[in-house]
Parts: structure tokens; sequence; C-alpha cells
């Protein structure tokens, strides 16, 4: 039980540090002139294309699906799309780096939804955890100063709430809950796709790549913060359950600072260390939790 929960920590931290990476890569194709829906159909496309071959070629998984599956699959699939688009939308509209932060009021949904909903028990340690992630969050971002787009806002909040319910969903429809994790990371990425193929009217007005570094940056986007992020994340949820996996993707926001640090040459200030010393410490409450009950 104790390896199985380190596990499920190690992938749901893999999980959110990948999923960080997401505006590393999609920003740079904006500048480029790619536009959200077109971004987004080549990194699901390309994430299809290169995990589907691998299972196949590596795993021999069988595709082979039920008609139960098939549905909560897409129903799942389209949750997943969805929270992509309003992310990556919001990035229109507020700096990606705060959008990725604002998007962490998740795993309080999460919490919430698992509580009432699906009897889950919040522990104590679990609440005080999520208060001082949110609290870092909250400093990381700049407290109460500056104006934040109420679109962009609004497009953060939706996502968080979608991703929130696919975590759930994930973890308790019974018609997937015990699906090998690979089969259902491969079906939520080539259902996903139909929501930006019905975006771009059928492709009709998809852009085309015109250049090697789009293509790059579209690849890129296929593999970390998709085939990775979606591969560990449904791992985590299955171990370590979907609150803890949750509370562990505070991880992703520490992830775009040490990208805008380490790329684009950000200055860290006082309230982000504060911040980023907060998350960290919520964290690492989480992962040490089930450790000090198992030597009690």
């Amino acid at each position: 039980m104790k390896k199985f929960k380190t596990q499920g920590y190690i992938n749901g931290i893999l999980a959110a540090i990948s999923y960080g990476t997401n505006p590393l890569f999609a920003l740079p194709m904006y500048k480029m002139g790619m536009n959200v829906n077109s971004v987004l159909f080549y990194r699901y496309l390309f994430a299809v294309i290169i995990y589907g071959a691998g299972l196949k070629l590596f795993k021999k998984t069988n595709f082979k699906l039920s008609g139960k599956e098939f549905i909560s699959l897409f129903f799942t699939a389209v949750l997943f799309a969805l929270s992509s688009v309003t992310l990556f939308s919001s990035f229109k509209y507020i700096d990606s780096g705060i959008a990725c932060t604002i998007l962490f009021i998740y795993p309080v949904i999460v919490a919430l939804i698992s509580t009432v909903f699906f009897n889950e028990k919040l522990s104590k340690t679990s609440v005080f955890a999520m208060i001082i992630t949110l609290c870092g969050i909250f400093i990381l971002n700049g407290g109460i100063n500056g104006y934040l787009n109420p679109r962009g806002i609004f497009l953060v909040l939706l996502s968080a709430l979608v991703y929130a319910i696919y975590i759930i969903l994930v973890k308790n429809l019974n018609a997937i809950k015990h699906m090998k994790h690979d089969k259902l990371s491969f079906y939520v990425m080539l259902m996903g796709l139909s929501v930006f193929i019905v975006n771009l009217k059928f492709c009709t007005v998809l852009q085309p790549i015109n250049d090697w570094r789009v293509l790059a940056c579209a690849l890129a986007l296929a593999v970390f913060p998709t085939i990775i992020s979606l591969e560990t994340i449904n791992i985590a949820i299955r171990l370590i359950g979907p609150t803890t996996t949750a509370i562990l993707g505070a991880l992703e926001p520490l992830t775009a600072i040490f990208f805008g640090v380490l790329c684009f040459g950000e200055i860290l200030k006082t309230d982000n260390i504060i911040g980023i010393s907060l998350i960290i410490f919520g964290v690492m409450l989480i992962i040490l939790r089930d450790r000090f009950k198992h030597k009690a």
C-alpha cells in the first residue's frame, strides 16, 4: 500500500509539472499567428498519433470498447477538451502565469464535489493543506492589487470547474474507473479531438503549419502537457484519489514561474517567494500525511 501511495504522489507531481508547460509552448504559437482551436487541434492530433502508435507497437493494447465505455469516455473526453479550450482562451485576456495560478481553485471544487456527492472523507490535514496552498496562490498572484480582465477570469474559473468534474468522473464512473490508464488516456485525447474539429467548422478554417517552430511547439504540446500529463494524472487519481491529486496540482503555477525565470528573464519578488513557499509547504503536508499515519 505504501509503495502505491508513493507512486501516486510521484505521478501527481509529474502531472502538475508537465501540465504547467502549456504556456511555454502555446504562447509562441499565438505569437506566430495561430488561433486557439488550431493550436489545440494540432496538440491533440499529434498526441493521438504518437501515443496510439506507442500503445499498439509496444504494449499491444486492445482498443475495443463496449457501448457504455464509449459513452462514458466520450463525455469525459469532451470535458477535458473544453477545459483546454477555456484555459488556452484565457491566455488572450490575462497573463498565462496568472491564469495557471487562478486555475488551481479546482482542488477546492474537487474536494467539495467528492464530499457532497461521493461521501469522500475530507481530513483536517487536507483542509489545512488546501487553505495553505490557496493562500500561497493568492499571494503569488499579488494579492488584491492589479486589474484582471473579467472575461479572462471567467474562462479560467470555467476551466477549473470542468477540469474538476473530469477528475471526479474518471474516479467514479463505473464504465471506465477500472479501465487501464493508457487506454483511458488514448481515448480521452482521441475523442477530445472532436471538440476542436467542430470548433474549426470541420477543419475548413484550420490554420496550416508553415513554420518549423510552430511544428516543434505543437509536438512539444502533444508530448509534455498532453501525453505525459494525462498519463500520470490518471494513474495518480486511482492510487491516491482525486482530492490529493488535485492538491498536488498546485505545483503547476510553480512550473510556470520556473520557466518564466529560466526562459524569459522574469524576476522573483518577495510575494512570489512567500507564495511559492506556502504552496510547497501545503503540498508536502499532503505527501507526508500518510507516512505519519503509518508510523503512528
